[in-house]
């Protein structure tokens, strides 16, 4: 190789090489997009096993979905609401608490369903449920119903749960929820 030759080859392949380079960089924005990306969504480290769903009738107006979620993650994850788009437009996340006469009442919980980081969350009658209200058709057993579950970080996670006849978790809403007028009675 000539010197000439030699002396245009390597400013080329430094050239080259530097405008690969800043190709590849990316930005701070590009950087915290990618981190977002590469960060597991809470929806994704969340489980439900042993779902179910309350066997009712349109006519009762309620239902309510249980299971355990699961949550796999190094952090907690918290649920802000649910759907049930095929049996009700209609999904609050409700809790069962001392009412002020002693009685047990559910509520809506306003601050959702934390699972604890490697740990889980029961949702079962008379506690923590998804209650599934103005029922759109009846609910037979054998039934399916699909929930979806929203996380705080906008992620959501879809599960489907059997219908099974259960008598219990009879408890009275507190607050507004207990006219019985709008349909909301006992669950």
């Amino acid at each position: 190789m000539t010197l000439t030759a030699r002396s245009l080859l390597i400013p080329t392949a430094l050239g080259v090489s530097l405008l690969l380079g800043a190709c590849a960089s990316t930005t701070p924005a590009e950087e915290d997009t990618a981190v977002q990306e590469g960060s597991a969504a809470q929806a994704d480290l969340v489980s439900v096993s042993d779902s179910w769903v309350k066997a009712a009738a349109a006519d009762d107006g309620m239902t309510a979905a249980f299971g355990v979620l699961a949550n796999e993650g190094g952090a907690d994850a918290v649920i802000v609401a649910a759907s049930a788009e095929e049996v009700s437009d209609m999904v609050e996340l409700h809790e069962v608490v001392s009412g002020d006469d002693g009685t047990m009442v559910m509520r809506e919980k306003d601050d959702g369903f934390s699972v604890p980081a490697g740990s889980e969350h029961e949702l079962s009658p008379g506690a923590d449920h998804i209650m599934i209200m103005g029922l759109a058709r009846d609910l037979e057993p054998g039934a399916e119903v699909t929930v979806t579950l929203e996380f705080e970080d906008g992620s959501t996670h879809e599960f489907t749960a059997p219908v099974k006849d259960f008598e219990g978790a009879n408890e009275n809403y507190d607050g507004d929820h207990g006219d019985s007028d709008d349909g909301h009675g006992d669950h």
